[in-house]
């Protein structure tokens, strides 16, 4: 098992100029990093990757579709962008060399249609994922969507949901990946829901209901690490949190405030996990 820092809190590109804090988190205890790939080319995560490497530090990845790249849509050309996209990510992801990108890669963030998701829409989900994940096995890169809460996402909320859509795909290179905070506010229980998904599996974010620092919110932390154990889940557990350091992106996702201080989050954080999966 792994433990990774998702590097959101301090930045959504990173670059050089990040190091001192990737190398903070290396000399804190930290397997890994997660970065957020919204912008850059293979150049970029390839010098990225090798920095990385030198430290001797895991990566994962996390990426999302823009509206005009809905692979959910009806429209095939929307549908073809979105598809450009995730092999975009892929290709980067390659040079990084991260294990796998998660995200809400089945539709578009924060998108609605104002109504209940349509099993054509699921359909042409799961079509184009297929397509994605074969590309993704070429550059041995696991793809993990993920469930969103219904302020964030209408498709997929819930975990029994997830399931259908990775059986759906039925690839090898695509499985699933569990969020504490979303599944704070969508599941009935933290640990049943971490039960239906464990057969495809791999990824968790740790993340506290209101983003800060693990462990000092409401998550049923005593059903979440148990069961972890329980299910014989072995791989990266990163901590998902964010702040206002980044205006444009905080508003995108609705962060109107700190919530925990940055040091905070990544040390007691990281010692939570520690204590919680007795590691």
């Amino acid at each position: 098992m792994k433990i990774g820092m998702n590097m959101l809190l301090w930045t959504n590109h990173v670059t050089e100029e990040h190091y001192p804090i990737v190398d903070q988190l290396k000399e804190t205890g930290y397997d890994g990093i997660e970065l957020y790939m919204g912008d850059g080319d293979v150049e970029h995560y390839t010098k990225l990757g090798n920095h990385f490497a030198d430290l001797g530090l895991g990566v994962t990845t996390v990426t999302g579709l823009a509206p005009e790249e809905n692979i959910s849509s009806e429209d095939q050309n929307i549908r073809q962008a979105g598809l450009d996209r995730l092999k975009w990510a892929i290709d980067n992801a390659e040079a990084l060399g991260a294990d796998n990108i998660c995200g809400p890669i089945h539709s578009s963030f924060a998108y609605f249609t104002r109504q209940p998701p349509t099993q054509d829409e699921r359909k042409r989900s799961a079509e184009m994922l297929r397509k994605a994940a074969e590309y993704a096995a070429e550059a041995n890169v696991m793809l993990c969507p993920e469930a969103l809460n219904r302020f964030e996402c209408y498709l997929y909320n819930t975990m029994a949901d997830l399931k259908t859509l990775v059986e759906a795909v039925d690839h090898p290179n695509l499985g699933a990946m569990y969020d504490t905070h979303h599944s704070n506010i969508e599941e009935k229980s933290q640990s049943e829901a971490l039960k239906t998904i464990a057969p495809v599996l791999k990824h968790i974010h740790i993340s506290e209901n209101d983003r800060g620092t693990p462990g000092s919110g409401q998550v049923q932390w005593n059903d979440v690490f148990p069961t972890i154990k329980e299910i014989g889940y072995d791989g990266w557990l990163t901590i998902e949190a964010f702040s206002t350091i980044i205006p444009e992106f905080a508003n995108a996702i609705n962060v109107w405030r700190d919530y925990s201080p940055s040091k905070e989050i990544y040390t007691k954080g990281l010692q939570f996990i520690k204590n919680g999966m007795g590691i």
